[in-house]
């Protein structure tokens, strides 16, 4: 008979400090998100799964849990879901109701998601790379998933165009053209300004499973910013895109505030708690360093913003 290794993980620790998070990182699965009348998609998702260590307690049995976070992952990963934050609530409390010393799980996901459309002016079929990211919260008072998209589009800088405004109305003026034909001119034809790749990410936390659709969440952070960029551009379409980024200037702020505008609009049925994150990042083109801007919200604070409720 083989001698009882001894369980060093569940002696005490030289120093008794509980740890928020306990677990592993990497973990990669297969999602299957159902679709009505259409074959699933299959995603490659990368998890993180922890869970908290009371003070008392050395070690998570980490080769032991891998075993356990790997028969949960497999476990809600192996039928079709409709959400993949739900992947995520699911794993989190079952691993929660394995775990007889600890009071939180957290479980979360980031996947690659491809999405069909049209290009702007050629209207070539192609396909753009969406991040999503889940993740989910579960204690022994319930669990909070989050659903969200991070999105790369193109900005323009509004104070940049604005010299050159100024620079052409001033060009404008010394060639003694009418005043109201430099307006009717610079109304139709957008100034130059110096352009960002823009990153934007929008996530809704909720109570259970948040009422939201990713492909909305998407879309309210692609069209945030000043342009929506495409994996196929023929010429007409490197012209609209242009044109359009030109049209539409937008600070990192400008493109946060306009990611708030756009979850009121969609998701106003949101209960209170909800939490919204909004961040906009931006590669600079004529800077070392890059720009951000970011809110963390609850909804009803940002409705009451949104709609001009708020007292100043």
């Amino acid at each position: 008979m083989s001698q009882q290794l001894p369980d060093v993980q569940a002696t005490a620790p030289d120093v008794t400090v509980g740890l928020n998070q306990v677990g592993v990182t990497g973990v990669e699965k297969l999602v299957k998100i159902a679709r009505n009348g259409k074959r699933p998609l299959v995603l490659t998702a990368e998890f993180e799964v922890f869970v908290d260590l009371p003070s008392w307690r050395k070690g998570a049995d980490m080769s032991r849990n891998m075993e356990v976070i790997d028969e949960i992952l497999e476990e809600a990963t192996r039928e079709e879901a409709y959400r993949v934050e739900d992947v995520c609530g699911d794993a989190a409390e079952r691993l929660l109701e394995r775990h007889d010393y600890t009071s939180k799980a957290e479980v979360s996901m980031e996947a690659e998601f491809m999405r069909r459309e049209q290009t702007p002016a050629s209207d070539r079929e192609t396909q753009h790379t969406v991040d999503i990211i889940a993740s989910a919260t579960a204690t022994e008072d319930g669990t909070r998933e989050e659903i969200g998209a991070h999105v790369v589009g193109m900005t323009v800088c509004p104070c940049s165009q604005g010299m050159s405004v100024a620079r052409a109305k001033q060009k404008l003026e010394d060639l003694e053209i009418p005043e109201e034909k430099i307006t009717e001119f610079l109304d139709d034809v957008p100034q130059p300004g110096h352009s960002q790749r823009g990153h934007a990410t929008v996530t809704v936390e909720a109570d259970g499973d948040p009422e939201v659709d990713l492909n909305e969440i998407i879309d309210i952070a692609r069209e945030s910013m000043s342009a929506k960029i495409y994996n196929l551009a023929k010429r007409p379409d490197e012209d609209h895109m242009t044109f359009e980024a030109h049209s539409d200037a937008k600070f990192v702020e400008d493109c946060v505030r306009a990611m708030a505008e756009g979850v009121v609009a969609e998701f106003d049925h949101l209960e209170d708690d909800a939490v919204i994150t909004m961040s906009q990042s931006n590669d600079e083109s004529i800077h070392q360093h890059n720009a951000h801007a970011e809110r963390v919200v609850e909804m009803e604070t940002l409705r009451e913003e949104v709609n001009g409720d708020l007292e100043r």
